[in-house]
């Protein structure tokens, strides 16, 4: 910290000594500059193990690529927002997240950025922008950016809830099963009359606690819920077919039709292998029932396990780690349980004399073949409502790069409703005229993907610190709709504190 100013140096201090430091349920061995020791003796295509018992697989940055091999980008879009939670929990228990924890792309989407409504008959717009890379000078980054369509509470079609709670008894505490019940008699509170709700719990065995009922009738609902007790083991597959066979029975056509699952992912009875879930989400989403997928807790959260469900299950996967954390899931965000774009897929075009490589930051695990682009029938990323996607690409510049046109082309397609044919949108990615000043929604992704890669102690973090992320997003905090760019910037604080320790 010996190049802060004296501001930042008292904002530090005062932040750091707000904090009230717990036992970490983040392992000493996976914080900051010690994870790499147990991650390289762990085998191969393993998944990662915090000493605390949380799984995360491995993560294999993507590297720079030559355009002259190959100027085509591929990838899925990720609405994802766990992995940014998980970090907040650590940093405020005074430790650092393993690298294995942190993705990139879900740090940058945990936040809505600044894009403009998409216009006519579409329910998606793109955007996208260049600037300097603040840890690279010789090179450039370029944002892209999708925004869905926006919908008022009475523009949301009637909705199909089943509540899938986990009930074992890893689930028997304050910030598991009680944090869980308070979202979801706040979310209840939110719904329309005409939306349905059901309820199933797990643990030993499986149980219908409450069948469809309407909102309407919304204390029976939350009765049900205020009953909710965690003990026994986890037959967490065999309610997941329950809640399927649920949500089909009492499906509406053209409606939201989603299991909202509260787990720390402990599956030990019944359907427990990865593979056998992804197969039955898989399936289920193809009939149109959506998957979002809550975690909790540390100590036996299974990472690996939900985000791979919440992937193939059309749906997300967030991580509760607070009651401010069920506030923006539940309450300020909740418009995005409604998706406005399916499948939805990004590709990117670079002109192989302005652009000498690339490389794209996080998505790692999104990554598709170029010929899956226009193919409608490989699965992608959804989009809800309100809800605001962004992906950097560091640039190496080529010989013609300061020759003006376009950097790149910008390709996205996506789907109103599964089954149908995709639509396509594009638009050609050039250099602002202002090249004095770096664009806003650029300035603060990059200080969001610089703090992402010296957490990871990323082999492409050129010269980015906490400090340098600490700057970057301190300069951007004007869009700040619900705070949660100003949270960010107190917890890189604390990061800065907390690896000095």
């Amino acid at each position: 910290m010996e190049n802060m100013t004296d501001m930042k140096r008292f904002f530090v201090m005062m932040l750091a000594a707000s904090f009230v430091f717990c036992v970490s349920s983040c392992s000493m061995d996976d914080t900051y500059n010690m994870g790499a020791k147990d991650n390289a003796a762990a085998p191969e295509d393993a998944p990662m193990e915090n000493l605390s018992g949380d799984r995360f697989d491995a993560i294999d940055e993507n590297d720079f690529i030559r355009t002259a091999d190959n100027n085509v980008s591929t990838f899925s879009i990720d609405a994802d927002g766990a992995s940014y939670a998980y970090m907040r929990r650590c940093i405020r228990q005074g430790f650092l997240p393993g690298s294995n924890t942190v993705r990139i792309e879900e740090y940058l989407n945990y936040f809505t950025f600044d894009y403009p409504e998409p216009t006519g008959d579409h329910t998606v717009a793109i955007n996208g922008e260049v600037g300097e890379c603040p840890w690279n000078e010789t090179h450039k980054l370029i944002r892209l950016g999708i925004k869905g369509k926006s919908l008022k509470p009475s523009q949301m079609p009637a909705a199909n809830y089943v509540f899938l709670i986990d009930v074992s008894g890893s689930m028997n505490s304050a910030d598991k099963i009680q944090l869980l019940k308070t979202g979801l008699i706040t979310l209840t509170d939110r719904l329309n009359p005409t939306d349905r709700v059901s309820i199933i719990t797990y643990s030993g065995q499986v149980n219908r606690l409450l069948e469809s009922t309407l909102v309407s009738d919304s204390e029976t609902i939350k009765d049900a819920i205020s009953k909710l007790k965690a003990s026994g083991s986890t037959a967490g597959g065999e309610a997941m077919k329950m809640a399927y066979e649920e949500a089909l029975a009492n499906y509406i056509e053209g409606g939201n039709n989603r299991i909202i699952m509260g787990t720390d992912g402990d599956f030990n009875v019944g359907v427990t292998s990865t593979e056998e879930l992804v197969e039955m989400v898989k399936e289920h989403a193809s009939k149109g029932i959506y998957l979002t997928v809550c975690g909790f807790g540390t100590g036996n959260l299974n990472d690996s396990m939900m985000e791979q469900i919440s992937n193939h299950g059309n749906g997300t996967y967030e991580y509760i780690d607070s009651e401010d954390e069920l506030t923006k899931v539940f309450v300020n965000e909740r418009s995005k349980f409604q998706a406005v774009a399916n499948d939805s897929k990004v590709q990117v075009t670079f002109d192989k004399e302005k652009i000498e490589s690339y490389r794209l930051i996080g998505y790692e695990n999104r990554v598709m073949a170029n010929e899956d682009f226009e193919d409608d029938s490989k699965d992608a990323g959804e989009i809800g409502a309100g809800q605001t996607i962004t992906a950097l690409y560091e640039i190496v510049p080529g010989e013609k790069y300061a020759e003006g046109g376009p950097l790149a082309v910008f390709d996205f397609r996506y789907k109103k409703a599964l089954g149908e044919e995709s639509i396509p949108l594009t638009m050609d990615v050039v250099m602002s005229d202002a090249l004095d000043a770096m664009p806003t929604e650029l300035t603060f992704a990059a200080g969001v993907a610089a703090y992402g890669m010296v957490l990871r102690n990323s082999i492409h973090k050129g010269s980015a610190t906490l400090e340098m992320a600490f700057d970057l997003v301190g300069a951007k905090l004007d869009y700040d709709p619900y705070g949660y760019r100003t949270q960010l910037f107190e917890m890189i604080a604390a990061a800065q504190e907390n690896s000095l320790k």
